[in-house]
């Protein structure tokens, strides 16, 4: 017997529990059905048509997206705008779509997880702790280096794990950074929880002036590497996880989009 949508989904709840999603969100099975076979997965951070182009290339019968395509309530599906069109092409393509989004920031080994321990970081705990759970598990994570990195080398190993097309930073670079905290994607309201942790440095995406200007004054250095940027590393990591706990079921190719990259470019 073929795997089943169902049987990804079973494996997804044990690598990122929905229950670790926030209030506001919407994760598991987007778009398809439970009993649909699954032979090909191609993972993406955003929902576009695109992916599903990507993924018809490959004959994948199943997108997992970071972002889920259906976020707030539907009142209508028109198919001139772009959620319409990606859920008519999905349900055209009968391609299944499944969103793993704030559960897959708070889990072990997702985002910021795994953005942390790229970076080098040692002694990794959550910045805000779920509280569902242990401190392993919340949003954003705090850390430290073994021996202080000098500030260029660190921005250097930055580059290299996210390949952002821009930093922006605010507040005081320090000279050596020994104490970290990352949140991938929109996170700069954790500022100052990262501040009062000990942190000199906070990487994270979307940084608001009101957060710069409080960084300045405060003394924190804040590092904005952009939201996709933060976050796409870890998909490629969920992608190893899948592959693992998905042995079992037989023979499934699962592929990272090549294709897709920042909406936001510099001109």
């Amino acid at each position: 017997m073929p795997a089943t949508v169902q049987d990804i989904l079973n494996i997804i709840e044990t690598l990122a529990p929905a229950s670790l999603a926030e209030p506001w969100d919407n994760v598991g099975l987007m778009i398809g059905s439970p009993a649909d076979p699954v032979t090909s997965i191609l993972l993406g951070l955003d929902p576009t048509t695109a992916l599903l182009d990507e993924a018809g290339s490959l004959n994948a019968d199943l997108a997992i997206t970071h972002h889920p395509v259906i976020f707030h309530p539907l009142k209508s599906v028109r198919l001139e705008q772009p959620d319409g069109r990606f859920i008519r092409q999905a349900l055209i393509r009968r391609i299944n779509v499944i969103s793993c989004h704030t559960n897959l920031d708070s889990t072990v080994n997702g985002v910021s997880d795994t953005l942390a321990r790229q970076l080098g970081l040692g002694g990794v705990a959550a910045l805000v702790v779920d509280g569902k759970t242990d401190e392993t598990c919340g949003l954003g994570r705090i850390g430290d280096y073994a021996a202080p990195v000098a500030a260029a080398e660190f921005v250097r190993r930055l580059k290299e794990i996210c390949r952002p097309p821009w930093l922006l930073t605010a507040g005081p670079r320090p000279e050596k950074i020994s104490r970290v905290a990352v949140c991938g994607g929109s996170c700069s309201e954790y500022a100052e929880i990262a501040l009062q942790s000990g942190a000199q440095v906070f990487v994270t995406a979307e940084v608001k002036h009101s957060v710069a200007r409080w960084a300045e004054q405060a003394g924190l250095w804040i590092i904005d590497a952009g939201h996709y940027a933060t976050e796409s590393p870890a998909m490629h990591q969920f992608a190893l996880q899948l592959a693992r706990a998905a042995r079992p079921l037989g023979h499934i190719d699962i592929h990272v989009t090549e294709r897709q990259a920042s909406p936001l470019q510099l001109l």
